[in-house]
């Protein structure tokens, strides 16, 4: 594939300094994108003074896309995102992911038609996390002490090529590190809304994806994000947004009522 743009899309929710380390990332990506799309859950106004610091600064374009906080509502606020994107191709990743260097460039590079990409997330332990913002250290390798699950920080592109297509939902799967084309996820009518609160709205999407004939193929080796240790958000609805998902795959569901339409230009 040639002459796609490319969005980078991060989904974040008041935590600044996270963020800025994301920021930090993108500077030094080998290949830039198109827009760089900020999908912000109702952010306080430090990560607005942030992000309008950063537009000055990065000589990227920057598209700041927020709402009010009305609870966890990151299903809506990514639809609100992609649909003010001008871009072929979206790279997902969240404010709390580090990027490897050539995160974006390897996501271009394996981007192919009715396909979705999924990469690895390597994970920046909690006793590391203090000196991570101090010293706003953005490399790791595999012998980094700040890691674990240390494989995944493993860059050996020549191995990416071992991994082909495949038509099932993997286990592995984040939303933290996807790729999709714009058109596929349009198609799909974009994220589920009637998903509100932590978990699944990143797979069942993508399950409707794959219902409507969209392959999935392991980004491994390449494409890594380096996720910053947090508590973990309140599961309160992980079983109400699970029998959703269940729903999508026992009637091959292609399509979801309250999803991104509502925000396209007709």
């Amino acid at each position: 594939m040639k002459n796609f743009k490319t969005a980078l899309l991060v989904s974040t929710y008041n935590w600044p300094e996270a963020l800025a380390l994301v920021f930090k990332s993108v500077e030094k990506q080998t290949k830039k994108p198109d827009e760089f799309i900020i999908a912000d859950d109702g952010s306080r106004s430090e990560t607005t003074a942030l992000i309008e610091d950063f537009k000055k600064t990065s000589g990227l374009n920057v598209i700041h896309v927020w709402h009010k906080d009305d609870g966890f509502k990151r299903s809506e606020i990514l639809n609100k995102a992609i649909a003010q994107s001008t871009c072929d191709y979206i790279v997902q990743t969240d404010g709390d992911c580090i990027i490897h260097p050539k995160f974006i460039e390897d996501h271009v590079a394996f981007a192919a038609k009715n396909q979705y990409l999924y990469g690895s997330r390597v994970s920046i332990i909690e006793a590391y996390r203090d000196e991570l913002f101090e010293t706003k250290n953005i490399k790791f390798n595999f012998l980094h002490k700040g890691i674990k699950k240390r494989t995944r920080a493993l860059y050996l592109p020549f191995l990416s090529s071992l991994y082909g297509v495949k038509n099932e939902l993997s286990k592995k799967l984040r939303g933290c590190n996807v790729s999709f084309w714009r058109e596929d996820f349009i198609a799909v009518n974009g994220y589920n809304e009637a998903m509100t609160g932590w978990g699944r709205e990143d797979s069942e999407l993508i399950i409707r994806m794959m219902n409507k004939g969209v392959q999935a193929r392991r980004l491994r080796y390449r494409g890594i994000v380096y996720h910053i240790w947090h508590k973990t958000a309140s599961k309160d609805s992980v079983n109400v947004n699970e029998a959703i998902q269940q729903k999508a795959i026992n009637e091959r569901l292609d399509w979801c009522e309250n999803g991104v339409d509502k925000y396209l230009k007709n």
